[in-house]
């Protein structure tokens, strides 16, 4: 009998996780071929295990409670311990399979992860993705997922870190731009300039020191155009409106076909760091293994070719 309900229990906690995941309960019924009616049950059956509201309903939507928002971070370490276990176990055996969840920032995981996700999953046709971009630190146990790409530095942590490249900001405006407002030879002579700047960003840039000094360089400005969209902000400067800073890999396109220029090279900090990185023992689940090896090479080779066709710093 104790057998039969730990069953249920499991059963409950997968219920809810993609109750939680697809966020409602007649959606994830049509993913696991279940009613609405006995999505609920199974997420009642907890409720009533810890004796506490986990989702606030309604006839549309549901709404994690402060109980439910604590418990389906267990729930989702829970389960990914115990199919580790089962990979783990199974060793070389196993053959990669199941859904592997990424995660990185939007623009890095449009322009430069996908296209290397997509061809990892014509290799390897039993596995399935979830590729979950957001531009905020992701608790990649908490949320369930495998692997993230990181740019900067990363922090202290029990995650397993990967380097793959490097990345730099860069100040870039349209050649036709440049020719018609005055010359940007340093850092201060950004005053006189229009700016587009992005809407999440403090209205002011730092540089690093000059020779000879150890204070950093920050330039304080009002901007013409406020954007909350790279893209949108890449294609006003493309357009003449003003200088934008970037990452490299935002405007290497741009750069190669002439529609954009480098100005104040020699005065950006040092790259920052990009990692593949995932939480300990994940690797030794075959999916995980199979994706770093397979994207970790083409990562290395795309940063190293971004770096080269902009010049090294």
């Amino acid at each position: 009998m104790g057998r039969r309900v730990g069953m249920d229990r499991l059963d409950a906690m997968k219920v809810f996780v993609l109750a939680v995941d697809e966020g409602s309960l007649a959606a994830a019924g049509r993913k696991l071929g279940r009613s609405p009616a006995a999505v609920s049950r199974a997420i009642a059956f907890l409720e009533e295990r810890v004796g506490a509201e986990l989702l606030h309903r309604t006839t549309r939507s549901i709404k994690l409670s402060e109980e439910g928002e604590q418990y389906v971070a267990i729930c989702r370490r829970v389960l990914t311990e115990l199919e580790e276990a089962d990979d783990i176990v199974a060793g070389p055996r196993t053959a990669p399979r199941g859904l592997l969840t990424i995660t990185a920032p939007v623009v890095s995981g449009e322009m430069v992860l996908r296209p290397i996700l997509d061809a990892f999953l014509d290799s390897y046709p039993t596995v399935s993705a979830k590729l979950l971009l957001f531009d905020r630190s992701v608790n990649l146990i908490e949320e369930g997922v495998d692997i993230a790409l990181r740019i900067g530095p990363l922090a202290d942590s029990a995650m397993v870190a990967m380097r793959v490249g490097g990345i730099s900001r860069v100040v870039v405006a349209a050649p036709r731009y440049l020719k018609q407002h005055p010359r940007i030879a340093e850092p201060g002579d950004l005053a006189k300039h229009q700016i587009v700047a992005m809407a999440h960003l403090p209205n002011s840039w730092t540089f690093a020191p000059p020779a000879g000094s150890s204070a950093a360089r920050t330039v304080q400005f009002t901007p013409r155009l406020v954007v909350n969209s790279t893209y949108a902000a890449v294609a006003s400067a493309v357009a003449g409106r003003g200088v934008a800073r970037m990452y490299s890999y935002q405007v290497a396109e741009q750069i190669g076909r002439g529609e954009l220029e480098i100005v104040l090279a020699g005065d950006e900090d040092p790259e920052m760091p990009a990692h593949l990185i995932c939480p300990q023992g994940r690797l030794a689940v075959p999916k995980v293994r199979a994706f770093t090896d397979f994207a970790v090479p083409r990562l290395k080779k795309h940063f190293a070719q971004l770096k080269k066709s902009l010049g090294s710093r």
